[in-house]
């Protein structure tokens, strides 16, 4: 089971790093980048897990699916959202078919 409480330090530590110097911080740089910047990473590493994924290269795999979860948390902060949004959203859909649940979606 995976430890929420890691998701929140690293949450904790994008906020102190938004506004540090773009030259000192990664964070710092796609923060001050923006929208497109940071939604380019979220794409590449997506595209990385794939290519991983495909080559069944299960290591890999994790380590793109964390670049990948790392990349979009960026983006929520980028948007004023946390990663307690998405887990909230995890728990409105848990126990809902995917197709009934897709179609709420839909119908609104």
């Amino acid at each position: 089971m995976i430890d929420i409480e890691v998701l929140h330090r690293v949450s904790e530590t994008l906020v102190a790093r938004k506004d540090a110097d773009p030259e000192s911080s990664y964070v710092s740089g796609l923060f001050h980048k923006g929208t497109d910047a940071i939604c380019k990473k979220v794409a590449e590493e997506a595209a990385e897990t794939i290519m991983a994924a495909k080559d069944k290269d299960l290591l890999h795999v994790v380590w793109e699916v964390t670049d990948v979860w790392f990349h979009t948390m960026i983006l929520l902060h980028h948007f004023g959202l946390s990663v307690d949004d998405v887990l909230a959203e995890f728990r409105r859909r848990e126990g809902v078919s995917g197709i009934d649940e897709k179609k709420s979606r839909t119908a609104k």
